[in-house]
């Protein structure tokens, strides 16, 4: 880790128009359960995201760390934001026979989606998107880590340190440092082996810790992390961090050392999250450390695709860029293995861990580990935002400032569309006796609503 330092039984037309690629879903539901029509047109999923206005730092990052013109920068994060409602549309279409979604491209342009049935090309291709015909669906694909993912809580990983599915090749990787040690492990599992491709590297991730000592902040005066993103639970506010930062009840004090707060939660290992409520004296923002300084605003936690480009941020070398690798990564750290990390190739060293991960103007998640450094390059895992925000009943602070505290779980309203509830893709919510169904995983705010924002939603 880098340490402290068509259901519903209707069919669904889906129509992709403009050169943006927006598009308009027409769904073929009863009349009775139709809601009154917004005025004007629905907005653009990039407009819904704020990709279509980037702020200055995260230009100036792409363009420096991905070798990209300004231009270029802009429009890759247009598609990048268009791209993902198009791959949510798709997943809901295709079922149990999706096999993932990626981008390529110096700007993003191409999105290429996954099947495992040859019939399903033109639908896939009549989004604008590339086809990609596989044999295993992402659900097996799953699976198989799962089954690698027990097998971790009594095999030895020392030598099999990471684990993910990897998207693009319809298959899951086990990075160890021999093929033997990697085929140990399958074998261990009880997988078979033609699922596995097997990495062969001697490097290991490890947590950035700094024991010398987003912005820094320190625990019990011995360590150094940097902030995540800023929440809030109740009237209580704080922060979102990494969990091998700290345990419950560890002190913090803030970059100038003043006293600042309290964990009031922490996971790890399994996952890699905490939380720090803070004193008076500090304010929840949401705002992120960019480049010189620069203040980079987060709007929402929609998750990106493998190959969206991703910006972090830290308190030991500042403010890097580069792209999403893979989702649902398994890495067994010397202090134990998590779960559920998300693959970049963005650089960072120790005393980054905690600090937030950005797409565009959406929260993507804290930094846990991950191999090399930014002199030579290397490769970064993050613990996802949005399981932090389910897991501790915590809410994101964005721009809107409209997101409520989670809506109690209760069996009579658990479909109902909340703001503030955490929703996975392929979730089903109702919304003015109409349901609805996610296309992508964001804590819902409040100005999200499902009738409003067909980036995220599609009505079923």
């Amino acid at each position: 880790m880098v340490g402290r330092h068509a259901p519903g039984g209707h069919r669904v037309v889906l129509t992709a128009v403009g050169t943006l690629g927006a598009l308009v879903v027409a769904s073929l539901a009863p009349s009775a359960a139709a809601l009154p029509p917004t005025p004007g047109p629905p907005p653009t999923a990039a407009r819904t995201l704020g990709a279509d206005r980037p702020s200055a730092p995260v230009l100036r990052a792409l363009q420096r760390d991905l070798g990209l013109t300004r231009a270029q920068a802009a429009r890759r994060l247009v598609n990048e934001a268009e791209a993902g409602t198009r791959a949510g549309l798709l997943r809901n279409a295709l079922g149990e026979r999706f096999a993932g979604a990626w981008l390529r491209g110096a700007t993003s342009a191409e999105l290429h989606v996954a099947t495992t049935d040859a019939a399903d090309v033109p639908t896939i291709e009549a989004q604008g998107a590339q086809a990609a015909v596989v044999e295993l669906p992402l659900a097996e694909l799953h699976a198989v880590q799962a089954k690698l993912d027990a097998a971790a809580n009594s095999a030895r990983t020392d030598r099999t340190p990471v684990w993910f599915v990897d998207v693009p090749g319809n298959r899951v990787v086990v990075q160890a440092v021999d093929k033997a040690a990697g085929d140990a492990f399958v074998k261990a599992a009880g997988v078979q082996a033609e699922r596995v491709a097997i990495r062969v590297s001697a490097l290991r991730p490890r947590l950035m810790a700094d024991i010398v000592g987003g912005d820094a902040y320190y625990i019990d005066d011995t360590a150094r992390c940097s902030i995540g993103f800023s929440v809030t639970k109740g009237d209580q506010e704080g922060f979102a961090s990494a969990g091998h930062c700290g345990k419950p009840g560890a002190k913090t004090s803030g970059h100038d050392k003043a006293d600042q707060g309290t964990f009031q939660a922490s996971t790890f290992p399994g996952k890699d999250m905490s939380w720090v409520g803070v004193n008076a004296q500090w304010t929840a923002t949401p705002d992120v450390k960019g480049e010189d300084g620069k203040k980079v605003q987060v709007t929402g936690s929609v998750q990106a695709l493998v190959g969206a480009s991703v910006c972090r941020s830290g308190s030991t070398t500042g403010w890097r860029c580069g792209t999403v690798e893979q989702h649902d990564a398994s890495v067994s750290y010397a202090e134990g293995t998590v779960n559920g990390l998300t693959q970049t190739t963005v650089c960072a060293e120790r005393g980054d861990s905690g600090g937030p991960y950005v797409a565009g103007a959406q929260a993507q998640g804290v930094t846990s580990g991950g191999l090399g450094d930014c002199t030579t390059g290397g490769t970064t895992y993050f613990q996802p935002v949005n399981p932090i925000l389910d897991d501790f009943g915590l809410v994101l602070k964005t721009t809107s400032g409209t997101a409520p505290e989670p809506a109690p779980q209760d069996n009579s309203v658990a479909d109902t569309w909340a703001a503030g509830r955490v929703y996975d893709a392929g979730a089903t919510v109702v919304q003015a006796g109409v349901r609805y169904q996610c296309l992508q995983p964001h804590q819902a705010q409040g100005g999200w609503s499902p009738q409003g924002t067909p980036a995220l939603w599609q009505r079923v």
